[in-house]
């Protein structure tokens, strides 16, 4: 008998993946929970579309135990949970498919955790706009003591310096989980961009994007899903702390570049330092929804700026928020706000980015 482990026998695993569903499909219903982590659970769909491709309207509202996720009373503990986008499975192979849903209470408002339906109203609302996002999600690898994966038993590697973007034994850590991280999103259709390695060793960043609206929320949540999922494979944990390991290494950010269709053109520039203008403004309303422990990380150090004052500047990775030096030179582009940290909610994100630059609604929060 096999010795108990925390590593997926995955080998075999494939011979039962290839059995007959006998026309049935399963579904992975996806939700975030009361800490801003990733739950999930499997429903059986005994009818499959003659084309394979499921619609939204296909797939029945579900419910969960929300007293043991933090999101509803043990005397009225369902949580209701309502489709909102699909994706293709790339564990279990097609018809299967994972499913984003928003939580739902019993009386029919959106759970206090909800954060997606505030964030999707002011999409549609400010639509005209056609907001972009790409969002730099940095994570770091952890063994099962918790300790960055491939560092020293009791110590520490040498300084920051040669791990970012590296390539080599020493230099970077399970690059095997970042590839199947990557190839999971492209089969999955996450729109992300690209990959590489951080600063600090054991940590690596996955960007998503270019999204146009609520899109951006529901890709970078599958993508984190599908790194959990992945992990378990390897034996390894995901951390989003953003301040992982304390001292001289960098922390963990969720770097968001945004652009409006005024400032993708020509004069744009104006409409990008505008939107700097209103952002100043309202810069603690952010710091409140940009993450927890952010204040570990945001320290004028390690290429971040203070969480207690607002800047910005020309390719400078030191600021608040950022204007790349080819917009600068261009007069038109985008900005990168450099101040959520890695665990930050990016329906939080993207939301108070429209409702500070464009306008809120009312009776609207995207606050915890």
């Amino acid at each position: 008998m096999a010795s108990s482990t925390t590593v997926s026998y995955t080998a075999n695993l494939l011979k039962y993946l290839s059995l007959d569903q006998k026309g049935n499909a399963m579904a992975e219903y996806i939700w975030i929970d009361s800490t801003g982590g990733v739950r999930s659970k499997s429903k059986t769909l005994t009818k499959v579309p003659k084309d394979g491709i499921f619609k939204i309207e296909d797939l029945p509202e579900w419910n969960f135990d929300g007293s043991s996720t933090g999101q509803a009373p043990g005397d009225n503990s369902d949580v209701y949970l309502r489709p909102v986008a699909i994706f293709p499975d790339p564990f279990r192979g097609a018809p299967n498919i994972l499913v984003i849903t928003e939580c739902w209470d019993p009386d029919g408002t959106p759970n206090k955790f909800n954060y997606r339906h505030e964030c999707a109203k002011l999409m549609e609302a400010h639509k005209a706009h056609e907001p972009w996002f790409g969002l730099e999600q940095e994570y770091t690898l952890l063994d099962t003591l918790d300790k960055p994966y491939g560092w020293p038993v009791g110590g520490y590697p040498g300084p920051q310096g040669p791990y970012y973007c590296g390539v080599g034994t020493g230099k970077v850590y399970c690059r095997d989980i970042v590839e199947a991280h990557y190839k999971a999103c492209l089969f999955a259709g996450v729109k992300i961009s690209g990959t590489n390695a951080e600063v600090m060793p054991a940590q690596w960043e996955f960007q998503v994007g270019p999204c146009e609206g609520i899109e951006l929320g529901d890709h970078l949540w599958l993508a984190r899903f599908l790194l959990h999922r992945i992990a378990e494979e390897f034996g390894a944990k995901i951390s989003f702390h953003p301040k992982p390991i304390p001292g001289d290494w960098n922390g963990a950010g969720l770097h968001s570049n945004f652009s409006s269709k005024e400032m993708r053109v020509e004069g744009g520039m104006k409409h990008i330092e505008a939107a700097i203008k209103k952002l100043e403004g309202r810069h603690k309303e952010h710091i409140a929804v940009y993450g927890e422990d952010n204040t570990l990380r945001l320290t004028g150090r390690h290429e971040t700026g203070s969480i207690d004052a607002f800047t910005y500047g020309v390719a400078n990775r030191g600021a608040s928020i950022r204007i790349p030096r080819e917009c600068g030179h261009k007069g038109y582009g985008y900005f990168e706000d450099r101040r959520p940290a890695s665990n930050a909610d990016p329906y939080q994100i993207t939301g108070i980015l429209m409702e500070t630059i464009f306008g809120g609604l009312e009776e609207t929060s995207l606050k915890k």
